[in-house]
């Protein structure tokens, strides 16, 4: 964007951090301890190699402790921009200046590449400023939110669907205009889908700035997870390619969805960058302060590595600390997310030396802070360098993917043995986990399957993965997915097979739709998107990961099974002794539970056991009755059901649509003493009684 200098640069301020409009001309702020010399370029396009103008920053006028900072009058929003830093190269001792490269600046709220961009330039001696990212300046104070506010969904109403911008709507079948199509823009058409899926919430995989070069050659960055921006949004999911628009598109989409009654949670990468290990690209931090944005081994020109991509932010550092706690904010009040999923959240708790901390400064700060308070707060609570905290990460308000839920819900489906007792833990927001306490139970995001492994589809196609197209002759992605083929490897025409595949599917929603705790969703897991057996599909910007629409109508029946869950679990249909508008998760969290076996109050805890019933009661005499069976043969249960009461079929997984879910009032009713259940199949039953005493 053209800018005007009027009057000469002016000495600055070293706060607030990063390039900031004011009336008259913006000023810039940047934090380096050790740089002995500061240079500002400022470009007219992103794939400039030479500056228009470039400003050399005094240490005596410009300089304040460890900030560099200087006041241009004349420039606005949209001027592009860069930083030049000199100092020691000494990488035993930590440090890493190299002046040839240009960096971004890393409180830059907007980040521009260039069709020229080059990793590998980066990565070497010499200078980049043609193929290097570039910052943009962006004035945030005037975008029209209309009203938009925070929509604070309580955790108990709450269903989240994990999802990428990009491969939702990419695909030619996604019905987006084809310029829309992968970007914040396009996701908006698609909100009526989301609404009429029940979720609650989209949880963004990453929206930082990435590097989409870090991957092996010829392919592609897709997931996100090589943040080289902790403040800018993707620009590569923007329509408009001028320095603003992922910003402004970025918050059309959040209003949109506000509108529409879904919060945004973002995926967030606070635990490294795509600079890599010593080997890689200079791009931001490495350039302006090394060892205080890295956690370094006793070695210092080396660096530590917690989580399997190079490098470890330092996190609990001043720096850094300071660093994720602006970035956050930013994005709860000037781009309004409702919430944060912290990846490898488990080095938030690690010290400068990369050892667990008891009271980490940093999760305390997050959980603490005013401008936070009632922000949605998700842990992975284990990281790549063994530190597992599933159950005991630190803070009272964060919630945890619950790894134990996606492990024992897996293996008890699939049928393997001694998995029986652990499945009543995972059903009831695993107490053996979390503590008994109705707050502690609050803790658990349930899932099955997300990003990173197999589709729900794959799940049950494939017992081994397949990540040959990776570049990597099918080492990377773990080899311990649990999974079952149901028989056949891959896609079969068996129609029997292809009736059991969709029944387990079925049978593992419905398991993570009703169970205690937060469920979580994998895009396109309600339709059986299917990645080919790949999983690790980071590196994979194409069909093999896009959300493929033709799935809607083809799995018609499994999306209406989702979306009648979903529907109950937020609000059951008014009954006799249920309250209005009560929820399936208040009636099952305030019920009591009784587990059983194929007869009444006997469960069978045996190695070999594959199925389990339990009841869930209300006092006024409503009850839920469920039974898995995870068994190969039809297994005849006892129901608690006596004369005067009446019991209606509202789930039977193995009964094809419309009939494996009813709606709750027109649901069929059923008689007997017993009723039989099929192989691999889950039954749920309600029971309504004039009186508590005609239920056993």
């Amino acid at each position: 964007m053209p800018h005007s200098l009027t009057d000469v640069p002016a000495q600055g301020n070293s706060f607030p951090l990063g390039a900031t409009c004011r009336s008259e001309g913006v000023n810039f702020s940047v934090y380096s301890k050790n740089a002995i010399a500061v240079e500002l370029l400022l470009f007219d396009r992103a794939d400039s190699g030479h500056a228009t103008k470039t400003i050399s920053l005094s240490p005596q006028t410009n300089r304040t402790s460890y900030y560099w900072h200087v006041f241009i009058p004349g420039l606005e929003s949209g001027q592009i921009y860069g930083y030049h830093v000199d100092g020691a190269y000494l990488p035993e001792k930590g440090l890493r200046f190299d002046p040839g490269k240009l960096l971004i600046d890393p409180y830059g709220k907007s980040v521009v590449v260039p069709s020229t961009y080059d990793r590998q330039a980066a990565s070497k001696p010499g200078i980049n400023t043609a193929t290097a990212m570039k910052s943009a300046v962006v004035d945030s104070r005037h975008f029209d939110w209309e009203g938009d506010v925070p929509l604070r969904h309580r955790w108990a109403d709450t269903v989240i669907y994990e999802m990428h911008v990009g491969g939702f709507t990419r695909h030619p079948s996604s019905g987006v205009k084809p310029e829309k199509r992968g970007t914040y823009i396009g996701l908006i058409d698609k909100i009526p889908y989301l609404q009429n899926l029940g979720i609650t919430a989209v949880e963004l995989m990453p929206v930082f700035q990435f590097d989409e070069q870090s991957v092996p050659a010829g392919l592609k960055n897709y997931w996100g997870y090589q943040p080289v921006s902790f403040f800018a949004p993707h620009s590569g999911y923007s329509l408009r390619k001028d320095p603003l628009a992922a910003v402004d598109e970025f918050r059309e989409m959040v209003k949109a969805l506000h509108r529409a009654k879904l919060e945004v949670i973002l995926d967030v990468v606070f635990n490294h960058t795509a600079e890599g290990a010593a080997n890689g690209p200079t791009i931001c931090l490495r350039g302006f302060d090394n060892e205080a944005y890295y956690i370094l081994e006793p070695d210092r020109s080396r660096y530590a590595d917690y989580t399997g991509t190079g490098n470890t932010l330092n996190a609990n550092g001043t720096v850094v600390r300071r660093m994720i706690l602006d970035s956050l904010r930013y994005w709860v009040e000037e781009m309004h997310v409702d919430g944060f999923r912290f990846d490898l959240a488990s080095i938030l708790s690690r010290d400068e030396n990369g050892r667990p901390l008891q009271d980490p400064p940093v999760i305390w700060d997050i959980e603490t802070d005013p401008v936070l308070a009632g922000t949605k707060l998700i842990a992975e609570a284990w990281d790549a360098g063994g530190l597992y905290q599933v159950g005991n990460f630190v803070g009272n308000t964060w919630k945890e993917w619950n790894g134990r839920f996606r492990d024992d819900i897996r293996s008890f489906v699939k049928g393997d043995r001694a998995t029986v007792t652990k499945l009543p833990h995972r059903l009831i927001a695993s107490p053996d986990i979390y503590g008994s306490e109705k707050w502690q139970q609050k803790r658990s995001i349930n899932f099955v399957t997300c990003h990173d492994g197999f589709t729900l589809n794959d799940l049950v196609t494939y017992n081994v993965k397949h990540n040959e197209s990776n570049g990597e002759e099918n080492r990377d992605g773990t080899n311990d997915n649990l999974s079952w083929n149901c028989g056949v490897e891959g896609p079969t025409g068996d129609s029997d097979i292809e009736a059991l595949r969709n029944r387990q599917v079925k049978n593992f929603l419905a398991l993570t739709l009703l169970a205690q705790g937060t469920p979580m969703l994998l895009m396109g897991d309600e339709v059986r998107r299917t990645q080919r057996g790949n999983n690790n599909a980071y590196c994979h910007d194409d069909e093999v990961s896009w959300f493929d629409w033709t799935l809607v109508e083809k799995h018609q029946d499994v999306l209406r099974f989702v979306e009648r869950l979903t529907a109950h679990r937020l609000k059951l249909i008014a009954q006799r002794g249920s309250q209005d508008n009560q929820s399936l998760t208040d009636f099952l969290r305030d019920a009591q539970i009784k587990f059983h076996g194929t007869s009444l109050n006997q469960a069978d805890w045996g190695d070999e056991s594959h199925s389990l019933a339990f009841t869930a009661q209300a006092a006024a005499g409503s009850m839920f009755h469920f039974v898995i069976n995870a068994f190969w043969e039809a297994l005849a249960f006892e129901t608690p059901c006596t004369k005067g009461a009446s019991m209606r079929r509202w789930i039977d997984t193995s009964l094809p649509s419309p009939d494996d879910i009813c709606e709750m009032d027109e649901a069929p009713v059923v008689a007997g003493p017993t009723y039989l259940v099929q192989p691999r199949s889950i039954v749920c039953l309600f029971i309504q009684a004039t009186h508590p005493s005609e239920l056993s």
